[in-house]
Protein backbone atom coordinates (compact mmCIF):
# COMPACT_ATOMS: atom_id res chain seq x y z
CA UNK A 1 0.00 0.00 0.00
CA UNK A 2 2.04 3.33 -1.01
CA UNK A 3 1.78 5.67 0.52
CA UNK A 4 2.25 10.20 -0.35
CA UNK A 5 4.21 12.31 0.93
CA UNK A 6 4.41 16.39 1.16
CA UNK A 7 7.68 18.34 2.31
CA UNK A 8 7.71 21.92 3.53
CA UNK A 9 10.12 24.37 4.56
CA UNK A 10 11.57 27.43 3.46
CA UNK A 11 15.03 26.57 3.95
CA UNK A 12 16.19 24.65 0.59
CA UNK A 13 19.06 22.45 2.04
CA UNK A 14 16.99 21.16 4.76
CA UNK A 15 14.07 20.82 1.83
CA UNK A 16 16.47 18.72 0.28
CA UNK A 17 17.94 16.40 3.01
CA UNK A 18 14.28 15.51 3.77
CA UNK A 19 13.95 14.30 0.20
CA UNK A 20 17.40 12.75 -0.12
CA UNK A 21 18.30 11.50 3.55
CA UNK A 22 15.14 9.80 3.88
CA UNK A 23 14.69 6.49 3.01
CA UNK A 24 11.19 7.08 0.88
CA UNK A 25 11.49 3.95 -1.32
CA UNK A 26 12.18 1.85 1.48
CA UNK A 27 9.19 2.44 3.09
CA UNK A 28 7.34 2.01 0.33
CA UNK A 29 6.43 6.58 -0.19
CA UNK A 30 5.77 8.34 -3.07
CA UNK A 31 7.44 12.08 -2.36
CA UNK A 32 4.16 14.13 -4.35
CA UNK A 33 5.78 17.95 -3.76
CA UNK A 34 8.16 19.90 -2.28
CA UNK A 35 7.06 23.48 -1.29
CA UNK A 36 8.94 26.57 0.20
CA UNK A 37 5.88 28.03 1.89
CA UNK A 38 2.11 27.21 3.28
CA UNK A 39 0.65 28.49 -0.13
CA UNK A 40 2.87 26.36 -2.36
CA UNK A 41 1.97 23.37 0.25
CA UNK A 42 -1.86 24.70 0.57
CA UNK A 43 -2.14 23.83 -3.54
CA UNK A 44 0.36 20.54 -2.94
CA UNK A 45 -2.05 19.26 -0.47
CA UNK A 46 -5.12 19.87 -2.55
CA UNK A 47 -3.88 18.49 -5.63
CA UNK A 48 -1.94 15.40 -4.73
CA UNK A 49 -4.26 14.43 -0.55
CA UNK A 50 -0.69 13.18 0.97
CA UNK A 51 -0.96 10.74 3.71
CA UNK A 52 1.87 12.34 5.78
CA UNK A 53 2.92 16.04 5.61
CA UNK A 54 6.76 17.27 7.14
CA UNK A 55 6.02 20.78 7.65
CA UNK A 56 8.31 23.96 9.22
CA UNK A 57 6.56 26.16 11.26
CA UNK A 58 8.50 29.37 10.23
CA UNK A 59 8.13 30.23 6.67
CA UNK A 60 7.26 33.12 4.67
CA UNK A 61 3.90 34.10 2.68
CA UNK A 62 2.19 31.74 5.02
CA UNK A 63 3.51 30.01 7.76
CA UNK A 64 3.01 26.55 9.10
CA UNK A 65 0.16 26.90 11.58
CA UNK A 66 -2.17 29.12 8.91
CA UNK A 67 -1.20 26.00 6.38
CA UNK A 68 -2.30 24.12 9.03
CA UNK A 69 -5.61 25.64 9.98
CA UNK A 70 -6.73 25.64 6.05
CA UNK A 71 -5.63 22.06 5.44
CA UNK A 72 -7.98 20.80 8.42
CA UNK A 73 -10.84 22.88 6.44
CA UNK A 74 -10.72 19.83 3.50
CA UNK A 75 -8.40 17.67 5.01
CA UNK A 76 -9.09 15.74 8.60
CA UNK A 77 -6.71 12.24 7.68
CA UNK A 78 -3.34 13.72 6.79
CA UNK A 79 -0.61 13.10 9.61
CA UNK A 80 1.17 16.12 10.09
CA UNK A 81 4.44 16.13 11.48
CA UNK A 82 6.26 19.71 12.50
CA UNK A 83 9.61 20.98 12.13
CA UNK A 84 10.43 23.62 14.62
CA UNK A 85 13.58 24.89 16.45
CA UNK A 86 13.92 25.11 19.94
CA UNK A 87 12.58 28.03 20.40
CA UNK A 88 9.65 28.25 18.61
CA UNK A 89 8.53 25.06 20.96
CA UNK A 90 5.53 26.81 22.94
CA UNK A 91 4.53 28.55 19.65
CA UNK A 92 4.15 25.20 17.82
CA UNK A 93 2.05 24.33 20.73
CA UNK A 94 -0.62 26.23 19.30
CA UNK A 95 -1.52 23.94 16.41
CA UNK A 96 -2.31 21.06 18.80
CA UNK A 97 -6.25 21.64 18.34
CA UNK A 98 -4.98 20.67 14.30
CA UNK A 99 -4.33 17.79 15.13
CA UNK A 100 -0.11 17.49 14.84
CA UNK A 101 0.83 14.26 15.14
CA UNK A 102 4.49 15.11 16.15
CA UNK A 103 7.16 17.59 16.47
CA UNK A 104 10.74 17.25 15.22
CA UNK A 105 13.42 19.98 16.80
CA UNK A 106 16.03 21.02 14.66
CA UNK A 107 18.81 20.15 13.85
CA UNK A 108 17.22 17.19 12.58
CA UNK A 109 18.44 13.54 13.62
CA UNK A 110 17.53 11.91 10.61
CA UNK A 111 17.60 8.41 11.71
CA UNK A 112 15.00 9.61 14.81
CA UNK A 113 12.76 11.11 11.91
CA UNK A 114 13.15 7.87 9.63
CA UNK A 115 11.84 6.08 13.29
CA UNK A 116 9.12 8.11 13.56
CA UNK A 117 7.92 8.00 9.94
CA UNK A 118 7.85 4.04 9.97
CA UNK A 119 5.85 4.35 12.85
CA UNK A 120 3.62 6.67 11.27
CA UNK A 121 3.11 4.86 8.38
CA UNK A 122 2.21 1.61 9.70
CA UNK A 123 -0.10 3.40 11.14
CA UNK A 124 -1.69 4.74 8.46
CA UNK A 125 -2.02 2.08 6.97
CA UNK A 126 -3.46 -0.14 9.42
CA UNK A 127 -5.85 2.86 9.78
CA UNK A 128 -6.66 2.30 5.65
CA UNK A 129 -6.67 -1.26 6.13
CA UNK A 130 -8.95 -1.25 8.61
CA UNK A 131 -11.23 1.21 7.21
CA UNK A 132 -10.94 -0.94 3.46
CA UNK A 133 -12.52 -4.12 5.65
CA UNK A 134 -15.18 -1.82 7.51
CA UNK A 135 -16.02 -0.30 3.71
CA UNK A 136 -15.97 -3.85 2.22
CA UNK A 137 -18.32 -5.50 5.35
CA UNK A 138 -20.69 -2.59 4.89
CA UNK A 139 -20.80 -2.73 0.84
CA UNK A 140 -21.22 -6.90 1.29
CA UNK A 141 -24.32 -5.95 3.93
CA UNK A 142 -25.71 -3.49 1.04
CA UNK A 143 -25.07 -6.07 -1.37
CA UNK A 144 -27.05 -9.05 0.39
CA UNK A 145 -30.21 -6.41 1.19
CA UNK A 146 -30.25 -5.16 -2.27
CA UNK A 147 -30.12 -8.84 -3.66
CA UNK A 148 -32.72 -9.92 -1.07
CA UNK A 149 -35.35 -6.92 -2.00
CA UNK A 150 -34.87 -7.60 -5.86
CA UNK A 151 -35.36 -11.27 -5.22
CA UNK A 152 -38.77 -10.74 -2.91
CA UNK A 153 -39.67 -8.80 -5.93
CA UNK A 154 -39.52 -11.40 -8.78
CA UNK A 155 -40.88 -13.86 -6.74
CA UNK A 156 -43.77 -11.25 -4.81
CA UNK A 157 -42.85 -12.02 -1.92
CA UNK A 158 -42.61 -8.06 -1.43
CA UNK A 159 -45.99 -6.20 -2.82
CA UNK A 160 -43.76 -2.87 -3.28
CA UNK A 161 -40.34 -2.09 -3.13
CA UNK A 162 -39.26 0.10 0.18
CA UNK A 163 -39.81 4.43 -0.82
CA UNK A 164 -36.36 5.05 0.06
CA UNK A 165 -33.30 2.62 0.33
CA UNK A 166 -30.46 2.43 2.73
CA UNK A 167 -28.03 5.21 1.30
CA UNK A 168 -31.30 7.17 0.90
CA UNK A 169 -31.96 6.82 -2.88
CA UNK A 170 -35.34 5.94 -4.00
CA UNK A 171 -35.94 2.77 -5.89
CA UNK A 172 -38.73 4.09 -7.62
CA UNK A 173 -35.87 5.65 -10.11
CA UNK A 174 -33.57 2.74 -10.65
CA UNK A 175 -34.07 1.12 -14.19
CA UNK A 176 -32.94 -2.58 -15.26
CA UNK A 177 -31.90 -4.84 -18.25
CA UNK A 178 -33.59 -8.24 -17.78
CA UNK A 179 -31.89 -11.50 -18.51
CA UNK A 180 -32.48 -15.27 -18.06
CA UNK A 181 -29.53 -16.95 -17.95
CA UNK A 182 -30.58 -21.19 -18.24
CA UNK A 183 -27.95 -24.23 -18.39
CA UNK A 184 -28.75 -26.06 -21.73
CA UNK A 185 -29.81 -29.85 -21.16
CA UNK A 186 -29.65 -29.17 -17.46
CA UNK A 187 -32.58 -31.64 -17.06
CA UNK A 188 -30.37 -34.60 -18.73
CA UNK A 189 -27.13 -33.20 -17.35
CA UNK A 190 -28.25 -33.93 -13.45
CA UNK A 191 -29.18 -37.62 -14.41
CA UNK A 192 -27.73 -39.64 -11.76
CA UNK A 193 -25.11 -36.77 -10.44
CA UNK A 194 -24.59 -36.63 -6.67
CA UNK A 195 -26.43 -33.33 -4.88
CA UNK A 196 -23.09 -32.44 -3.58
CA UNK A 197 -21.46 -32.62 -7.38
CA UNK A 198 -24.58 -30.19 -8.33
CA UNK A 199 -24.30 -27.66 -5.99
CA UNK A 200 -20.64 -27.29 -7.25
CA UNK A 201 -21.71 -26.79 -10.61
CA UNK A 202 -24.07 -24.27 -9.78
CA UNK A 203 -22.23 -21.99 -7.35
CA UNK A 204 -19.15 -22.16 -10.75
CA UNK A 205 -21.75 -20.95 -12.82
CA UNK A 206 -23.14 -18.27 -10.46
CA UNK A 207 -19.80 -17.16 -9.80
CA UNK A 208 -18.59 -16.77 -13.52
CA UNK A 209 -21.73 -14.74 -13.94
CA UNK A 210 -21.20 -12.43 -11.61
CA UNK A 211 -17.25 -11.92 -11.97
CA UNK A 212 -17.53 -11.44 -15.32
CA UNK A 213 -20.39 -8.48 -14.99
CA UNK A 214 -18.44 -6.92 -12.30
CA UNK A 215 -14.89 -6.98 -14.51
CA UNK A 216 -17.00 -4.41 -16.70
CA UNK A 217 -17.82 -2.42 -13.85
CA UNK A 218 -21.47 -3.00 -13.64
CA UNK A 219 -23.86 -2.81 -10.84
CA UNK A 220 -25.48 -6.00 -10.92
CA UNK A 221 -27.59 -9.22 -9.62
CA UNK A 222 -27.25 -12.59 -10.58
CA UNK A 223 -30.38 -14.24 -8.78
CA UNK A 224 -31.36 -17.84 -8.69
CA UNK A 225 -34.94 -18.81 -9.41
CA UNK A 226 -34.41 -22.32 -9.49
CA UNK A 227 -31.72 -25.21 -10.41
CA UNK A 228 -29.38 -24.24 -13.33
CA UNK A 229 -31.77 -20.90 -14.02
CA UNK A 230 -31.00 -16.97 -12.81
CA UNK A 231 -32.45 -13.80 -12.97
CA UNK A 232 -29.81 -11.26 -14.01
CA UNK A 233 -30.48 -7.89 -13.63
CA UNK A 234 -28.17 -4.89 -14.88
CA UNK A 235 -28.48 -1.46 -13.24
CA UNK A 236 -29.22 0.86 -15.60
CA UNK A 237 -27.40 4.59 -15.26
CA UNK A 238 -29.72 7.35 -12.90
CA UNK A 239 -29.74 5.12 -9.82
CA UNK A 240 -27.48 3.79 -7.63
CA UNK A 241 -28.90 0.68 -5.50
CA UNK A 242 -25.74 -1.53 -3.89
CA UNK A 243 -25.45 -4.17 -6.55
CA UNK A 244 -22.26 -6.89 -6.35
CA UNK A 245 -19.33 -4.11 -5.63
CA UNK A 246 -21.34 -1.59 -4.65
CA UNK A 247 -19.00 1.39 -5.66
CA UNK A 248 -19.36 -0.82 -9.40
CA UNK A 249 -20.68 2.19 -11.66
CA UNK A 250 -24.79 1.68 -13.48
CA UNK A 251 -24.36 0.68 -17.28
CA UNK A 252 -24.45 3.78 -19.37
CA UNK A 253 -27.47 4.13 -20.94
CA UNK A 254 -26.34 6.06 -24.08
CA UNK A 255 -25.13 2.62 -25.86
CA UNK A 256 -27.40 0.93 -28.26
CA UNK A 257 -29.57 -1.15 -25.88
CA UNK A 258 -29.16 -4.44 -28.04
CA UNK A 259 -25.85 -4.33 -28.53
CA UNK A 260 -25.45 -3.77 -24.78
CA UNK A 261 -27.42 -6.40 -23.89
CA UNK A 262 -25.97 -8.97 -26.63
CA UNK A 263 -22.66 -8.40 -24.99
CA UNK A 264 -23.90 -9.05 -21.51
CA UNK A 265 -25.25 -12.32 -22.43
CA UNK A 266 -22.02 -12.83 -24.62
CA UNK A 267 -20.09 -12.65 -21.38
CA UNK A 268 -22.18 -14.55 -19.60
CA UNK A 269 -22.46 -17.54 -21.94
CA UNK A 270 -18.45 -17.20 -22.00
CA UNK A 271 -17.67 -17.08 -18.32
CA UNK A 272 -20.47 -19.81 -17.55
CA UNK A 273 -18.82 -22.16 -20.45
CA UNK A 274 -14.94 -21.57 -19.47
CA UNK A 275 -15.27 -21.32 -15.42
CA UNK A 276 -18.24 -24.10 -15.04
CA UNK A 277 -18.28 -26.14 -18.88
CA UNK A 278 -21.96 -25.68 -19.69
CA UNK A 279 -23.49 -24.37 -22.67
CA UNK A 280 -26.08 -21.61 -21.55
CA UNK A 281 -28.63 -19.79 -23.35
CA UNK A 282 -29.73 -16.21 -22.28
CA UNK A 283 -32.84 -14.78 -22.74
CA UNK A 284 -33.05 -10.98 -22.89
CA UNK A 285 -35.81 -7.85 -22.28
CA UNK A 286 -33.30 -5.63 -23.78
CA UNK A 287 -35.86 -2.40 -22.93
CA UNK A 288 -35.08 -0.99 -19.30
CA UNK A 289 -37.58 -1.76 -16.72
CA UNK A 290 -38.70 -0.19 -13.47
CA UNK A 291 -38.48 -2.02 -9.91
CA UNK A 292 -42.13 -2.61 -10.55
CA UNK A 293 -42.02 -4.49 -13.63
CA UNK A 294 -39.58 -6.80 -12.27
CA UNK A 295 -42.00 -9.85 -11.70
CA UNK A 296 -44.33 -9.30 -14.51
CA UNK A 297 -40.83 -9.45 -17.28
CA UNK A 298 -39.48 -12.42 -15.21
CA UNK A 299 -42.50 -14.55 -16.17
CA UNK A 300 -42.82 -13.29 -19.35
CA UNK A 301 -38.87 -13.60 -20.24
CA UNK A 302 -39.24 -17.33 -18.70
CA UNK A 303 -42.44 -18.40 -20.88
CA UNK A 304 -40.30 -17.58 -23.73
CA UNK A 305 -37.27 -19.16 -22.57
CA UNK A 306 -38.87 -22.44 -21.42
CA UNK A 307 -40.62 -22.47 -24.46
CA UNK A 308 -38.00 -21.73 -27.49
CA UNK A 309 -38.28 -24.16 -30.24
CA UNK A 310 -34.35 -23.67 -30.55
CA UNK A 311 -32.36 -22.71 -27.99
CA UNK A 312 -28.58 -24.74 -27.47
CA UNK A 313 -26.25 -21.66 -26.40
CA UNK A 314 -28.70 -19.13 -27.76
CA UNK A 315 -29.31 -15.45 -27.08
CA UNK A 316 -33.23 -15.34 -27.43
CA UNK A 317 -34.55 -11.74 -27.57
CA UNK A 318 -38.08 -11.10 -26.15
CA UNK A 319 -40.16 -7.34 -26.00
CA UNK A 320 -43.11 -8.92 -24.95
CA UNK A 321 -44.93 -7.84 -28.03
CA UNK A 322 -48.74 -8.95 -28.44
CA UNK A 323 -48.41 -11.60 -31.03
CA UNK A 324 -45.09 -13.07 -29.56
CA UNK A 325 -46.87 -13.54 -25.67
CA UNK A 326 -50.37 -15.03 -27.63
CA UNK A 327 -47.92 -17.62 -29.02
CA UNK A 328 -46.19 -18.62 -25.65
CA UNK A 329 -48.90 -18.01 -23.35
CA UNK A 330 -50.89 -21.04 -25.66
CA UNK A 331 -48.68 -23.13 -24.26
CA UNK A 332 -47.39 -21.81 -21.11
CA UNK A 333 -50.86 -21.87 -19.54
CA UNK A 334 -51.54 -25.40 -19.34
CA UNK A 335 -48.14 -26.07 -18.16
CA UNK A 336 -48.59 -23.54 -15.04
CA UNK A 337 -52.06 -25.09 -14.09
CA UNK A 338 -50.06 -28.52 -14.91
CA UNK A 339 -47.40 -27.73 -12.16
CA UNK A 340 -50.27 -26.09 -9.72
CA UNK A 341 -52.14 -28.96 -9.67
CA UNK A 342 -49.37 -31.66 -9.11
CA UNK A 343 -48.13 -29.23 -5.93
CA UNK A 344 -51.47 -29.32 -4.59
CA UNK A 345 -51.80 -32.75 -5.27
CA UNK A 346 -55.20 -32.30 -7.16
CA UNK A 347 -55.96 -35.14 -9.43
CA UNK A 348 -58.82 -33.65 -11.33
CA UNK A 349 -56.69 -30.19 -12.04
CA UNK A 350 -53.90 -32.81 -13.47
CA UNK A 351 -56.74 -33.95 -15.91
CA UNK A 352 -58.41 -30.90 -16.85
CA UNK A 353 -54.54 -29.31 -17.68
CA UNK A 354 -53.16 -32.25 -19.41
CA UNK A 355 -56.30 -31.92 -21.88
CA UNK A 356 -55.70 -28.59 -22.56
CA UNK A 357 -51.90 -29.00 -23.23
CA UNK A 358 -53.22 -31.71 -25.67
CA UNK A 359 -54.91 -29.11 -27.08
CA UNK A 360 -52.88 -26.93 -27.74
CA UNK A 361 -50.06 -28.66 -28.86
CA UNK A 362 -52.25 -30.09 -31.21
CA UNK A 363 -53.09 -26.57 -32.21
CA UNK A 364 -49.72 -25.88 -32.95
CA UNK A 365 -48.74 -29.00 -34.76
CA UNK A 366 -51.29 -27.96 -37.81
CA UNK A 367 -49.28 -25.08 -37.81
CA UNK A 368 -45.80 -26.85 -37.22
CA UNK A 369 -45.49 -30.76 -36.35
CA UNK A 370 -41.73 -29.76 -35.77
CA UNK A 371 -42.14 -26.76 -33.45
CA UNK A 372 -44.70 -29.12 -31.68
CA UNK A 373 -42.64 -31.98 -31.20
CA UNK A 374 -39.86 -29.83 -29.82
CA UNK A 375 -42.22 -28.00 -27.73
CA UNK A 376 -43.78 -31.38 -25.98
CA UNK A 377 -39.91 -32.81 -25.93
CA UNK A 378 -39.17 -29.19 -23.38
CA UNK A 379 -42.27 -29.58 -21.74
CA UNK A 380 -41.71 -33.15 -20.35
CA UNK A 381 -37.85 -32.10 -19.71
CA UNK A 382 -39.03 -29.13 -17.78
CA UNK A 383 -41.78 -30.88 -15.83
CA UNK A 384 -39.42 -33.27 -14.89
CA UNK A 385 -37.45 -30.51 -13.65
CA UNK A 386 -39.91 -29.43 -11.60
CA UNK A 387 -40.84 -32.44 -9.85
CA UNK A 388 -37.18 -33.17 -9.11
CA UNK A 389 -37.50 -30.39 -7.15
CA UNK A 390 -40.44 -30.70 -5.50
CA UNK A 391 -38.86 -34.67 -4.26
CA UNK A 392 -42.08 -36.24 -6.24
CA UNK A 393 -39.96 -38.52 -7.98
CA UNK A 394 -37.74 -41.35 -6.69
CA UNK A 395 -34.38 -42.23 -8.53
CA UNK A 396 -35.94 -45.47 -10.04
CA UNK A 397 -38.72 -42.93 -11.44
CA UNK A 398 -36.36 -40.83 -12.63
CA UNK A 399 -34.70 -43.58 -14.66
CA UNK A 400 -37.96 -44.58 -16.11
CA UNK A 401 -39.08 -41.42 -17.38
CA UNK A 402 -35.80 -40.54 -19.16
CA UNK A 403 -36.25 -44.16 -20.79
CA UNK A 404 -39.55 -42.95 -21.90
CA UNK A 405 -38.14 -39.55 -23.38
CA UNK A 406 -34.97 -40.95 -25.06
CA UNK A 407 -37.00 -43.65 -26.91
CA UNK A 408 -39.46 -41.14 -28.03
CA UNK A 409 -39.63 -39.44 -31.43
CA UNK A 410 -43.22 -38.68 -31.89
CA UNK A 411 -45.42 -36.12 -29.97
CA UNK A 412 -47.65 -38.97 -29.53
CA UNK A 413 -44.80 -40.63 -27.31
CA UNK A 414 -43.57 -37.59 -25.34
CA UNK A 415 -47.17 -36.55 -24.36
CA UNK A 416 -47.05 -39.96 -22.72
CA UNK A 417 -44.07 -39.18 -21.05
CA UNK A 418 -45.69 -35.81 -19.66
CA UNK A 419 -48.78 -38.13 -18.61
CA UNK A 420 -46.33 -40.65 -17.06
CA UNK A 421 -44.55 -38.23 -15.02
CA UNK A 422 -47.73 -36.83 -13.89
CA UNK A 423 -48.42 -40.16 -12.32
CA UNK A 424 -45.33 -41.21 -10.79
CA UNK A 425 -45.53 -37.64 -9.30
CA UNK A 426 -49.18 -38.13 -7.72
CA UNK A 427 -48.05 -41.85 -6.21
CA UNK A 428 -45.13 -40.26 -4.60
CA UNK A 429 -46.46 -37.25 -3.22
CA UNK A 430 -50.09 -38.64 -2.27
CA UNK A 431 -48.28 -41.44 -0.22
CA UNK A 432 -46.09 -38.03 1.31
CA UNK A 433 -47.66 -36.44 4.35
CA UNK A 434 -47.91 -32.64 3.96
CA UNK A 435 -45.27 -31.60 5.72
CA UNK A 436 -42.30 -34.08 3.94
CA UNK A 437 -43.97 -32.22 1.04
CA UNK A 438 -43.21 -28.88 2.30
CA UNK A 439 -39.66 -29.83 3.68
CA UNK A 440 -38.79 -31.49 0.02
CA UNK A 441 -39.71 -27.74 -1.14
CA UNK A 442 -37.45 -25.56 1.34
CA UNK A 443 -34.78 -27.91 1.00
CA UNK A 444 -34.53 -27.04 -2.96
CA UNK A 445 -35.14 -23.36 -1.94
CA UNK A 446 -32.37 -23.47 0.44
CA UNK A 447 -30.23 -25.16 -1.21
CA UNK A 448 -30.18 -22.52 -4.51
CA UNK A 449 -30.05 -19.29 -1.80
CA UNK A 450 -27.12 -20.28 -0.05
CA UNK A 451 -25.16 -17.53 -0.94
CA UNK A 452 -27.76 -15.31 0.14
CA UNK A 453 -29.14 -13.76 4.02
CA UNK A 454 -31.45 -16.75 4.00
CA UNK A 455 -34.14 -16.18 7.30
CA UNK A 456 -36.58 -18.37 8.95
CA UNK A 457 -39.24 -16.11 7.52
CA UNK A 458 -38.55 -16.05 4.30
CA UNK A 459 -38.69 -19.69 3.42
CA UNK A 460 -41.44 -19.71 5.33
CA UNK A 461 -43.16 -17.06 3.02
CA UNK A 462 -42.03 -19.26 0.52
CA UNK A 463 -43.91 -22.25 1.41
CA UNK A 464 -47.57 -19.94 2.31
CA UNK A 465 -47.13 -20.90 6.26
CA UNK A 466 -46.15 -19.99 9.50
CA UNK A 467 -42.80 -19.23 10.71
CA UNK A 468 -43.16 -21.08 13.83
CA UNK A 469 -44.89 -23.55 12.01
CA UNK A 470 -42.21 -24.10 9.53
CA UNK A 471 -39.89 -24.25 12.33
CA UNK A 472 -41.65 -26.78 13.96
CA UNK A 473 -41.99 -29.13 10.87
CA UNK A 474 -37.61 -28.12 9.90
CA UNK A 475 -37.05 -29.76 13.21
CA UNK A 476 -38.90 -32.48 13.24
CA UNK A 477 -38.33 -33.34 9.52
CA UNK A 478 -34.56 -32.77 9.31
CA UNK A 479 -33.49 -33.37 13.35
CA UNK A 480 -31.44 -29.67 13.64
CA UNK A 481 -32.84 -26.11 13.47
CA UNK A 482 -33.21 -24.07 10.45
CA UNK A 483 -29.79 -22.10 10.97
CA UNK A 484 -27.92 -25.31 11.87
CA UNK A 485 -28.87 -27.30 9.10
CA UNK A 486 -28.24 -23.64 6.82
CA UNK A 487 -24.87 -23.75 8.47
CA UNK A 488 -23.92 -27.30 7.97
CA UNK A 489 -25.07 -26.67 4.37
CA UNK A 490 -23.05 -24.07 3.98
CA UNK A 491 -19.69 -25.44 5.53
CA UNK A 492 -19.97 -28.83 3.25
CA UNK A 493 -20.31 -26.40 0.50
CA UNK A 494 -16.97 -24.38 1.41
CA UNK A 495 -15.41 -27.64 1.55
CA UNK A 496 -16.03 -28.88 -1.84
CA UNK A 497 -14.78 -25.42 -2.77
CA UNK A 498 -11.94 -25.32 -0.99
CA UNK A 499 -10.64 -28.62 -1.97
CA UNK A 500 -11.15 -28.64 -5.44
CA UNK A 501 -10.29 -24.68 -6.39
CA UNK A 502 -7.66 -22.84 -5.91
CA UNK A 503 -10.15 -19.52 -5.49
CA UNK A 504 -9.78 -17.34 -1.81
CA UNK A 505 -10.49 -17.77 0.98
CA UNK A 506 -12.63 -14.51 1.07
CA UNK A 507 -14.12 -15.77 -2.50
CA UNK A 508 -15.26 -19.11 -1.26
CA UNK A 509 -16.88 -17.37 1.89
CA UNK A 510 -18.79 -15.17 -0.02
CA UNK A 511 -19.86 -17.75 -2.49
CA UNK A 512 -21.55 -19.88 0.36
CA UNK A 513 -23.21 -17.00 2.19
CA UNK A 514 -20.77 -15.47 4.34
CA UNK A 515 -19.94 -11.83 3.34
CA UNK A 516 -16.99 -11.25 6.12
CA UNK A 517 -13.68 -13.49 6.15
CA UNK A 518 -13.67 -13.11 9.56
CA UNK A 519 -16.90 -14.66 10.56
CA UNK A 520 -17.01 -17.37 7.85
CA UNK A 521 -13.63 -18.57 9.81
CA UNK A 522 -15.38 -18.52 12.62
CA UNK A 523 -18.36 -20.63 11.66
CA UNK A 524 -16.08 -22.95 9.64
CA UNK A 525 -14.14 -23.41 13.03
CA UNK A 526 -17.05 -24.07 15.49
CA UNK A 527 -18.16 -26.48 12.59
CA UNK A 528 -14.99 -28.84 12.11
CA UNK A 529 -12.37 -27.65 15.29
CA UNK A 530 -9.52 -25.72 12.23
CA UNK A 531 -9.80 -22.56 10.14
CA UNK A 532 -10.65 -23.03 6.30
CA UNK A 533 -6.94 -22.58 5.57
CA UNK A 534 -5.53 -25.33 7.79
CA UNK A 535 -8.54 -27.99 6.12
CA UNK A 536 -7.45 -26.88 2.63
CA UNK A 537 -3.72 -27.57 3.68
CA UNK A 538 -4.36 -30.56 5.19
CA UNK A 539 -6.68 -31.94 2.83
CA UNK A 540 -4.06 -31.31 0.00
CA UNK A 541 -1.06 -32.40 1.99
CA UNK A 542 -3.05 -36.24 2.72
CA UNK A 543 -3.93 -35.86 -0.83
CA UNK A 544 -0.33 -35.90 -1.88
CA UNK A 545 1.61 -38.19 0.36
CA UNK A 546 -1.42 -40.75 0.89
CA UNK A 547 -3.63 -41.03 4.42
CA UNK A 548 -0.20 -42.44 5.70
Amino acid sequence: MKLKALLVDDEKPILQNLHAVLPWADLDIEVVGLARNGVQALDLAREHRPDLILCDIRMPVMDGIEFLRRLRETDGEAEVVMLTGYQDFNYARSVIPYGVRDYVLKPIRYDELTALIERLSRAIRDRRRARDSEQSRLDQAMYLAYEKMLHDLLTDNAPVPPQRWIDGEEPERWRFVMMLADIDGYAQRCRGVPERERKMWLVAARDAMRDALAAEGLRHAVLPMREGEWCVLVELAGGSGAGDGAAAPSARREDDPRARAGRWAALLQEAVEIHAGFPLTVGIHPAEITIHDLSRVLRSLQRAVHLAADRDRSVLWHDGTAGEEASREGLWEPVGRLIAALKRVDRGGVEEALRLLTARLQAVSARSLARAEKAAHFIALYLLREMRALGALTAEQEDEIWRLVELADRMSDMLAAVRRITELSLETTERQKTGDRLMHIAKDYIDRNLSRDLGVDEVAGHLGISASYFSLLFKQHFGVTFLEYVTAERVELAKSLLLLTDRSISDIGRSVGYAERRYFNKVFHKVTGELPSAYRERMKSKRENGPN
